[in-house]
């Protein structure tokens, strides 16, 4: 289990990703996932309102999916749900007016009573940050909100954020989502990871596979059927396949699937909690899990962290 920065949050060490839900996986396909999931030991999902509104006719779905499987389940007391807030076209940006109908809609979605973690999906200049943690705050005092995060926030801005909060008295964020994995590091690691040792917040990494590249799916000479593969275009190089090398040797040596050697690096870098991955079925549940509880000798991580500088 992992502790979540400064909150009373202990959760599993792989955050389920609910990106994937209403889009490449139906309400049948992520129900399973969540499930295989669930069976593992894992009670942490991770969501946003604006997921998957990218479908034509979705709107808010993979909350309302979450929402059906806890209901059915009845296992909404055992989960920590975190989700997250100003990127709708119809909701966009960090008013208090904003926070407050998005957070009342998204609870209708969820069918629940309070988010445990409730996160700026991205950072909004326009606003004032009295304003936007105003709103928070005030959803936590009246507990419809236990904890909140930031989630694409530059280190200064978070370092704002924090201070605002201290300063005035209001709920801070107590965690960081943003894009960090073996090939996204040089930023990430100067400006953000000194910051958040300081302050005391967790890190919750998004793209943790980056795309999926660092699951090894992306070889030479192998089509992907997957929305993302154009993506993962700027991965394919010499210094991915670098990388997927020694991501190969250390698999090999564990007897665990690539994707699991990867997330396994991401979660003993400094600040990380809990990496945040996804999946569209069951079976690539079971070839992320095994990250949960993989300790890679240190010079595994070495190796790794060497093979993508």
């Amino acid at each position: 289990m992992a502790k979540l920065g400064r909150t009373e949050l202990d959760v599993f060490g792989l955050c389920l990703g609910g990106n994937v839900f209403g889009w490449t996986a139906d309400e049948d396909a992520s129900f399973a996932v969540l499930d295989a999931y669930a069976a593992a030991g894992g009670d942490f999902v991770d969501t946003a309102d604006v997921y998957s509104m990218w479908v034509p006719g979705n709107d808010g779905e993979s909350e309302r999916i979450i929402g059906r499987w806890m209901k059915a389940r009845g296992n909404r007391d055992a989960m920590v749900v975190a989700t997250k807030l100003g990127k709708r076209s119809d909701l966009r940006g960090l008013s208090a007016a904003t926070i407050r109908r998005a957070a009342e809609n998204s609870l209708a979605r969820l069918g629940t009573d309070r988010i445990d973690l409730y996160y700026a999906h991205a950072d909004d200049p326009a606003v004032p940050m009295e304003e936007t943690l105003g709103a928070f705050d005030a959803l936590v005092r009246e507990g419809k909100v236990r904890y909140i995060g930031a989630s694409n926030f530059t280190a200064p801005r978070l370092a704002e954020a924090l201070a605002v909060s201290d300063r005035e008295g209001l709920a801070r964020y107590s965690a960081l989502q943003n894009h960090y994995n073996l090939l996204e590091r040089a930023e990430y690691e100067r400006e953000v990871v000194p910051l958040l040792e300081r302050e005391g917040v967790s890190s919750l990494p998004f793209y943790g596979l980056a795309r999926g590249f660092l699951a090894g799916k992306y070889r030479p000479g192998v089509q992907v059927d997957s929305p993302r593969a154009a993506s993962v275009a700027v991965y394919r190089n010499e210094r991915g396949d670098r990388v997927l090398a020694a991501l190969d040797r250390i698999a090999a040596a564990h007897r665990v699937p690539v994707a699991a050697v990867s997330l396994a690096w991401l979660a003993a870098q400094p600040t990380v909690a809990a990496p945040i991955a996804s999946a569209r079925s069951a079976q690539q549940v079971l070839e992320l899990l095994p990250a949960v509880g993989l300790e890679l000798a240190a010079e595994e991580l070495e190796a790794l962290s060497a093979a993508s500088a």
